[in-house]
């Protein structure tokens, strides 16, 4: 087994900067490397509006929708499954956050801790796919969607547009991702409140939950629904706050950060969840139905607010989805690495996007169970890891590449595998406790957490003091 000596600076190339700095409009140059001391800019304050923004979108609200629609809750029952869902979610989120400005690096690469430099390929695989690909594709089509709505253009030329636009800014990179977010979120925010004003005054929050409610198992379903879509941001959590200048507050940079996150999708949850309780004709798309009880010019605003609220989660969407395939350890030029990777990956999401039209709200609902599925062991394993090292130094281990740390993936796997063969709870598949209990709803996240966090400390926890047994 490879012993190895943290250090307290990664042994692994500086990121190629020059003049980089804190300019907007210039593409960010490298890919996964550490940011030196130097570059280092921003205010954690900042992060409010980084993590605000790519939340108020129409993805958010039909989450609300779908929790009162599909899952059967009452407008309140629908409120306190997806709040507690995005808390648990958001204080994930504060504690990942946190790491950026002390080590400097993507959230992927802490994530080799936990898995090892081999190891982690699978993870980072997974985020490539499901965030950087899926999450992609599944706003792009609520943003081609209401561009479609608004000024009657065909559906392929909208979801062309919304591509364009969101793939533009994540190839120029962290900069003018975050200067974006920061634009966005207090115009997305005017306008989400006002459409928000018109829905509680013509919504009826007292209707009864539909065929007399869907019980404890209705609210574990709208719990990990909520929780799959504030926790999808957590592998995410790092790529943010990296830039920030180490000796920064901890606190700050988690609180603002998790926040943001928490107070966005909470709220837009519950328009979405208000909305459904007004009545809309099913025959409608998702847009159409959410703005058909606003007066048109609120509407045409929600539509175009809608179509922004898109780009400004898809910028973040394939920057980190780049940087997760980076991590995987692919040998490119470090100059433009993570610029063609974005690229390539916008084309991918498109044709994914472009397959998802047809049926937006099937393809939505099982996205977002999915997406609870893997996260919940990742962030078993990587919450395990901080644990264990606790107070030690890891920057030594990040870039080695024959560092290992297979009691982690075995974890993973392991955890992954059991939580979704027994307690899935979809139209696709039902594991077989949830078969047998459907009360239980869909705990899959829960479970699979739990096996992956206690797996690392019993198979990890002395492999962990090795590492610093010659320190």
């Amino acid at each position: 087994m490879t012993s190895t000596t943290p250090r307290t600076t990664p042994d692994a190339p500086e990121a190629a900067l020059g003049n980089y700095g804190d300019k907007v409009l210039a593409v960010e140059p490298g890919g996964n490397e550490f940011i030196p001391p130097e570059a280092r800019h921003g205010k954690p304050r900042g992060l409010f509006w980084t993590w605000t923004a790519p939340n108020l979108e129409f993805a958010t609200i039909f989450l609300g929708i779908i929790a009162v629609l599909y899952f059967g809750l009452s407008f309140w029952q629908a409120i306190a499954a997806m709040a507690i869902g995005n808390l648990l979610g958001a204080l994930a989120h504060f504690v990942l956050s946190a790491r950026g400005p002390l080590h400097g690096v993507p959230q992927m690469v802490l994530g080799r801790l936990g898995f090892g430099y081999r190891g982690n390929i699978l993870p980072a695989a997974f985020m490539t796919v499901m965030c950087g690909v899926g999450w992609f594709a599944t706003n792009s089509v609520s943003g081609a969607l209401a561009l479609n709505t608004l000024f009657g253009l065909p559906s392929v030329l909208a979801l062309i547009i919304i591509v364009l636009a969101q793939t533009g800014f994540a190839f120029c990179g962290h900069n003018l991702v975050q200067g974006f977010e920061r634009l966005a979120a207090p115009v997305l925010a005017v306008v989400f409140v006002l459409a928000g004003i018109f829905i509680f005054r013509d919504a009826d929050l007292g209707m009864p939950a539909a065929d007399g409610g869907a019980g404890l198992g209705g609210f574990l379903l709208t719990l990990g629904a909520a929780f799959g879509y504030t926790a999808a941001w957590t592998p995410y959590a790092a790529d943010y706050t990296r830039y920030l200048p180490v000796n920064v507050s901890k606190f700050q940079t988690g609180f603002f950060a998790s926040s943001g996150l928490f107070v966005s999708t909470t709220a837009l949850m519950t328009i979405g969840a208000a909305s459904v309780t007004i009545g809309a004709d099913a025959d409608l798309s998702p847009t159409d139905a959410f703005t058909g009880s606003l007066p048109s010019w609120v509407a045409n605003l929600t539509l175009l607010a809608i179509a922004i609220g898109a780009v400004a989660a898809n910028a973040i969407n394939l920057y980190s989805g780049a940087m997760a395939f980076v991590t995987m350890g692919f040998t490119m030029s470090v100059g433009i690495q993570r610029a063609v990777v974005t690229a390539v990956f916008g084309v991918v999401g498109f044709l994914v996007a472009w397959w998802a039209l047809a049926d937006a709200a099937a393809n939505y609902e099982t996205f977002l169970l999915i997406v609870a599925y893997w996260i919940g062991p990742w962030l078993g394993i990587v919450l395990a890891d901080q644990l264990l090292r606790r107070g030690r130094p890891v920057a030594g281990l990040l870039y080695d590449t024959k560092y290992t740390n297979w009691g982690g993936l075995v974890s993973f796997v392991v955890a992954l595998v059991v939580s979704v063969a027994l307690f899935a709870n979809q139209e696709r598949y039902v594991g077989w406790v949830a078969e047998a209990v459907p009360e239980l709803g869909d705990i899959a996240f829960f479970i699979g957490f739990l096996i992956a966090f206690g797996g690392y400390v019993l198979l990890c926890r002395n492999k962990v003091n090795r590492d610093y047994a010659h320190i």
